[in-house]
């Protein structure tokens, strides 16, 4: 793959990342986010290289997997883990679990675990991407895959998202009360807190969906396929951006060119 991003965003180095996890990472704000959860039922992900091809050399058999966290006591445990690896993204797991304990046991697909009586269900969520609009130039996401440029975007694919959160924005909140926004590192996601949010079947998530398609939402996501999202306060490491929730009224003025960097680039 070839890459073509917005001024000044690249791929993080090793040496970039740990510098990142070792004196930037705000934990915080982190367990702020994270706050209406029990850290000790939330599993974490991370995926090592898949896109960036920048991985340390022992985790080459699993760099484009997501490598999932589960055994763990605290934060501070996780953070070990993100040291350890180094990857160039990290996730926490929208799913809701009564033990996760049992779930590291259980040897179900994650799929399954909606007919399971230790799922307690899952945080709605919507992942908007530029690469995923079509472009005057360079086209639409089949165009762009096929000259091997499938997470590329420019500012004119990137104002369009921008646009689309927040109205995405707008219309949810005529249903829910607890939404946030978050810039990814490429483009947004916005998170639905709200318990009947939370509690909406795999039938009511695909309808949502459907019904939000125009936004050109990643629809796996919002259906509950896929569970994991980026972390609040990680890197991108893809881009190197930091993954920054932003207040909804500053979305329209919100330009990556020269926000949320890390100080390595700086």
């Amino acid at each position: 793959m070839v890459y073509r991003f917005l001024s000044k965003m690249r791929p993080a180095s090793l040496e970039e990342r740990e510098k990142f996890y070792r004196e930037e990472f705000r934990v915080n704000e982190v367990l702020r986010w994270i706050s209406h959860r029990d850290i000790r039922k939330t599993a974490f992900g991370v995926i090592i290289g898949r896109h960036s091809r920048i991985y340390k050399k022992e985790f080459h058999d699993i760099r484009n997997k997501a490598v999932i966290i589960d055994s763990h006591t605290s934060f501070e445990d996780v953070t070990d883990y993100i040291l350890h690896y180094l990857p160039e993204g990290v996730y926490y797991d929208r799913n809701v679990y009564s033990d996760l304990t049992v779930c590291e046991k259980c040897g179900r697909s994650y799929r399954d675990c909606w007919n399971c009586e230790g799922f307690l269900g899952q945080e709605l969520a919507f992942d908007i991407d530029p690469e995923n609009i079509y472009c005057p130039y360079h086209g639409s996401i089949e165009d762009k895959m096929k000259r091997g440029e499938g997470l590329s975007f420019c500012m004119i694919e990137f104002k369009r998202v921008r646009k689309y959160c927040l109205n995405l924005y707008d219309d949810l909140k005529n249903e829910y009360r607890d939404i946030r926004v978050v810039y990814s590192g490429r483009g947004f996601h916005i998170h639905v807190m709200d318990r009947k949010a939370m509690e909406l079947d795999r039938e009511e998530r695909a309808e949502i969906s459907r019904q939000y398609s125009h936004y050109a939402i990643d629809q796996w996501v919002t259906s509950g396929e896929m569970r994991l999202i980026r972390l609040p306060y990680s890197l991108n490491g893809l881009v190197s951006r930091i993954c920054m929730p932003l207040n909804p009224a500053d979305l329209l003025n919100f330009d990556p060119r020269n926000s949320a960097i890390p100080s390595f680039l700086l």
